[in-house]
């Protein structure tokens, strides 16, 4: 089996978890090897997302590290999967491998929350709002590599439209709203599409005004990514130097508890409706 080049964050997330497991128990990674009958290095290669494992050999380990956890076992098999492909596979080698870590993290999500501050949310971004943001970029970018961050951006949607769509709520401070990225027009149509996305059943839509003052992580975005075991879930947060994940049950704990409390300053659904269309008139 040839090793991955450059795991995709849910492989490595997958391995992580494989090793504190391992490490529960106490056990080192060569003996895990021995016992799984397979090489010494193949347990390392596997917790560093190098290497895949089918889900015959991940239930033979579960029951080496003693894992009495079905449900984070079965969890678990689901990220086994072969060598199945998603639609942001096709983006590979063309645009930031986080953007497609992203999206593949959004695909696999039974839930999503956001926060942004200074942007709307990457989910309901219009293509004219996208390729302004893009064309800010320093230093430029091939116009290429613009158009095709703006397709991929677009499809991100499916996320909340496939099947029953994905259960989401976005978080949006007033700064972000008022910025007239592209333009009066673009940052009118902008405003538009985000109402018509806030009437969707299994999205809401969450305002904080100026008026609510400060708030924990004032200073950021991020994305908390619900996976179908709690032990699985993923935080993303942007940096100057692209997307940063954390996944220690402390950090995701601490995550879910900022993010609660950041949600008691918003607007309510309804309001920050109200509050949206507000600014469309004055524009």
């Amino acid at each position: 089996m040839a090793p991955r080049q450059v795991p995709t964050v849910r492989q490595r997330r997958f391995g992580t978890e494989l090793r504190r497991l391992r490490e529960a128990v106490g056990m080192t990674a060569p003996v895990a090897g021995e016992r799984l009958g397979a090489d010494r290095t193949m347990i390392s290669n596997i917790e560093a997302g190098r290497f895949g494992i089918s889900e015959e050999r991940l239930r033979r380990l579960a029951s080496i590290y003693e894992c009495d956890d079905p449900e984070l076992v079965d969890a678990l098999a689901t990220m086994t999967g072969g060598r199945s492909k998603g639609w942001w596979d096709e983006y590979r080698g063309k645009i930031p491998p986080d953007f497609l870590d992203v999206a593949e993290l959004e695909h696999h999500a039974t839930s999503l929350r956001t926060l942004q501050t200074v942007r709307i949310p990457g989910l309901f971004q219009t293509e004219e709002h996208a390729r302004a943001l893009f064309d800010l970029v320093v230093p430029a970018l091939p116009r290429l590599e613009v158009e095709l961050r703006v397709a991929h951006r677009m499809e991100r949607h499916r996320a909340l439209v496939s099947g029953a769509g994905t259960a989401y709520v976005g978080i949006v401070h007033e700064a972000a709203l008022r910025m007239r990225i592209g333009g009066r027009g673009a940052a009118k149509a902008q405003l538009e599409r985000l109402l018509e996305e806030s009437e969707r059943t299994n999205v809401q839509l969450l305002v904080i005004p100026f008026a609510a003052g400060g708030f924990p992580m004032a200073e950021g975005s991020m994305m908390y990514a619900t996976a179908v075991n709690a032990h699985l879930d993923t935080v993303e947060m942007d940096s100057p130097v692209g997307a940063v994940f954390f996944d220690s049950p402390t950090q995701l704990a601490n995550f879910r508890r900022r993010l609660d409390l950041v949600e008691q300053v918003a607007l309510n659904s309804k309001k920050s409706q109200d509050f949206i269309l507000g600014i469309v008139r004055d524009l």
